[in-house]
């Protein structure tokens, strides 16, 4: 087939650090290629693929200092998607909402991934564009009111041969906390977790401009190389260690999450996942065999002491039977074929140029 992916613009794919999105899009993307797809990957400049890499900006956005206006950048890039959209069998969106309205201009089907939430703005483009395909990352992402054309869930993936597996946890022990340090995130519950049970945590991940002021008045104050420790913005290799060797990963979120990649990475290194019981975490933890899913601070406390009876190669072997880039990639291979084919039938032909 061939393909178009659109990704966001904010980070470069992969991202050299912080995972999201960007990650996803970029472990699809190779093995697309590898899967013998000729595939365009629209994103940053100095984004790293096995694709066609086309770009509207040399660099990632959150990065360059001299771009104010964001939004131009999304249209600039979906603009020169859809000119050539007679280039692709299908067109494969990352972008939310953005892209809704031009791909009602062409005839080549696109589909959407929802990795964000829902809005009371962004639902009203949403309910426009209800019959476009779109793709969940989670069920809990879904809001069955908007009536959208869900054709299917697939969860997110990473690359195991990225994850070291390590069968025990550091010694001195501690609990682990990765993420962007911002309020839906949780660090502050984590940090609070740590301080009523007496245990170490180590915290790493990206602070962003619009969470500056959260991070100084709610985490600095207690991060004091001891007891609170923060290692900044972690690189994967970094990421994995971390992870690796805690006793827990702390996943205390406070909005409803579409996805964790954070889950995920932590059960492929070993580790069990201690989880506010919001959005997705029911479906991507094991209650009681890959982790703990929680709904007070307390709950939190107690099921560290619960971690010990926990099998560190369950978790590992609960993200390869689900959670793996080949799992991911099958999912999507059939939502294309899926979408093409009942666009073939509509059209009462099936062009045979079309390799599926």
């Amino acid at each position: 087939m061939r393909i178009a992916q659109i990704a966001p613009l904010w980070e470069r794919v992969p991202p050299p650090a912080y995972g999201g999105i960007e990650l996803v899009v970029g472990l699809l993307t190779d093995e697309l290629v590898r899967r013998g797809h000729e595939v365009t990957l629209f994103a940053t400049g100095d984004s790293i693929t096995l694709a066609k890499l086309e770009s509207v900006h040399p660099q990632a956005l959150r990065l360059d200092t001299t771009v104010k206006e964001y939004d131009v950048y999304a249209m600039l890039q979906l603009s020169k998607v859809y000119e050539r959209a007679s280039e692709f069998d299908i067109i494969h969106s990352h972008m939310g909402h953005a892209a809704l309205p031009y791909a009602n201009l062409v005839k080549t089907p696109t589909v959407h991934t929802l990795h964000g939430v829902f809005t009371p703005d962004n639902e009203k483009l949403f309910m426009y564009a209800r019959h476009q395909p779109f793709v969940s990352i989670s069920d809990a992402q879904m809001e069955p009111r908007l009536s959208l054309n869900r054709v299917a869930t697939v969860y997110n993936g990473i690359d195991l041969n990225n994850y070291e597996f390590c069968p025990r946890s550091q010694d001195p022990p501690y609990l682990a906390f990765l993420g962007r340090l911002s309020p839906e995130k949780g660090p502050h519950l984590a940090i609070e977790i740590a301080k009523r049970s007496g245990w170490r945590l180590k915290m790493a991940g990206k602070v962003d401009v619009v969470d500056r002021d959260y991070f100084e008045r709610e985490i600095k104050p207690h991060i004091n190389g001891k007891q609170i420790e923060y290692v900044g913005e972690a690189n994967h290799a970094q990421k994995c260690e971390l992870m690796g060797g805690a006793v827990a990963t702390l996943f205390p979120i406070t909005w409803r999450e579409p996805f964790g990649l954070v889950m995920i990475e932590s059960m492929a290194t070993g580790t069990p996942v201690i989880a506010m019981e919001l959005g997705s975490t029911p479906e991507v933890i094991v209650h009681g065999q890959t982790g703990f899913l929680c709904r007070t601070i307390d709950e939190c406390i107690a099921a560290i002491n619960k971690v010990p009876q926990l099998n560190r190669f369950a978790c590992r072997e609960h993200v390869v039977k689900n959670f793996s880039v080949q799992r991911m990639t099958d999912g999507y291979e059939a939502v294309y074929q899926q979408i093409l084919a009942e666009r073939f039938a509509q059209n009462g032909h099936v062009r045979s140029a079309i390799q599926m």
